[in-house]
């Protein structure tokens, strides 16, 4: 739990970012923000969790 609150957090500052470097608009953004909503809300949030719970691990076993 403690992994996805800070990924999220991180996207989060990355996209604010693009949003105000003006690389990314407000509606790209936005769907981009609901795809990824309902997109936890389906089948395939448990399979994309385990890999970036085992990516993350990988690398902090590398540093």
């Amino acid at each position: 739990m403690a992994v996805t609150i800070s990924l999220v957090v991180i996207f989060g500052l990355i996209v604010y970012g693009l949003l105000r470097d003006g690389s990314l608009s407000y509606a790209p953004a936005f769907f981009a923000v609901m795809f990824g909503f309902f997109l936890a809300s389906t089948g395939a949030s448990g399979p994309i969790n385990d890999i970036t719970a085992s990516v993350i691990h990988s690398l902090q076993q590398h540093l």
